[in-house]
């Protein structure tokens, strides 16, 4: 949330999940979150990089890759 954003970047994303404690990294697509905190085990908020199209985002977790959303560039 949200599911779309800038093109140029910069927006906040919210990862809404379990087990989210410990992420080592948020990706979109294949390029990395420009920055992302974990809030709790249940939520991370990421601020997206610059990119194109409909990518999907998802975090690294000590138990491995999380569920993706779908994102996509305006």
């Amino acid at each position: 949330m949200p599911s779309t954003g800038s093109s140029a970047g910069g927006d906040t994303v919210l990862l809404v999940g379990s087990g989210l404690t410990g992420a080592t990294a948020v990706a979109f697509g294949l390029n990395p979150a420009t920055s992302f905190s974990v809030v709790s085990d249940n939520l991370i908020t990421a601020v997206s990089p610059a990119g194109t199209g409909t990518v999907t985002v998802n975090a690294t977790t000590p138990a491995g890759v999380s569920n993706s959303l779908t994102y996509t560039y305006l």
